[in-house]
This record gives C-alpha cells, structure tokens and sequence, in this order.
C-alpha cells in the first residue's frame, strides 16, 4: 500500500506546483532561483520531452495508459522488492501527473528551467523529475542485478 502513498505524494506536490505555476505566473514569466543556473518559467508543452510529437495527445494517451497498466503490472509482480517497488511508484506518479495535465488542460505544465555548464536543459516539472529519477535507478538497479547475476556463475 505504501508504494501508491508515494505515487499519490508526486501526483499531489506535482500537480500543486502547477497549479501554483498557472495561477501565479503569466506564460513565458521567468523567476530568477539561482543566476545562471536555475529559473521559474511559466511554460507549456503539448509534447513529450524536447517538445517533440507536439500536438499528438492521443499518443499520449494511448502511451501512457499502456505504460501506467505495465508499471501496476510489475509492482504486483516485484511487490516483495521494496526498491523496485519505490522505483515504479516514482514512474507511476510522474507518468499520472502529466497524464492528468494532458486530460485536464491539453498541455503539460513546465516550469522547472536549468541551465548546466551553460546548457540550457529543456523546461520539466516535478511528474518529469519523478519519471527521469525512476527510469535512472531502473537502469542503474539492472546493471547490479547484471553484475550480480555475472559473480554468481
């Protein structure tokens, strides 16, 4: 149970922040956090990430419902490995906020604005965030049970 009490936390603290964003931020406003590094930025996006498939909703839905289906799928599945499980409630969370965004207002909310090393990084949100994170210790969890699996034969 506790793994959709972390899916809930992001769907709540991501849809609040974007809430706080639409209601307190014209579009294109930018709010200086950190000079040079880290900025506010009232923006939309009718694509995934870099704004690409702009306008392909649909896509989206169909993905994302998919997606949301096979992550339910695997937490039932892993529901003895509290990391994977963890891991699965950050994708499922990330995944259900912007799905809601795509259903409500026919657009992603974004607003976190970065630039590293004089990069500017395209602008995400806290569902963005939650989903890079989980697909990051995927990852990174897969490669320690390849290496487990190598020591052991």
């Amino acid at each position: 149970m506790w793994k959709y009490l972390i899916a809930l936390l992001v769907i709540i603290v991501d849809q609040w922040t974007k809430w706080l964003v639409v209601k307190n931020m014209e579009l294109g406003e930018r709010i200086t956090v950190i000079q040079d590094f880290l900025y506010l930025t009232s923006h939309r996006n009718r694509g995934a990430a870099w704004g690409i498939l702009q306008g392909q909703m649909w896509f989206f839905y169909i993905i994302t419902i998919v997606v949301v289906i096979a992550i339910l799928y695997y937490m039932r599945q892993y529901r003895t490995n509290r990391f994977i499980s963890f891991v699965l409630a950050l994708i499922l969370g990330g995944a259900a906020g912007n799905f809601i965004d795509r259903i409500w207002r026919g657009e992603v909310v974004d607003f976190v604005d970065t630039y590293i090393f004089s990069y500017d990084y395209p602008i995400f949100n806290v569902a963005d965030s939650a989903l890079v994170v989980g697909v990051v210790l995927i990852i990174i969890a897969s490669l320690f049970e390849g290496k487990k699996a190598e020591g052991e034969s």
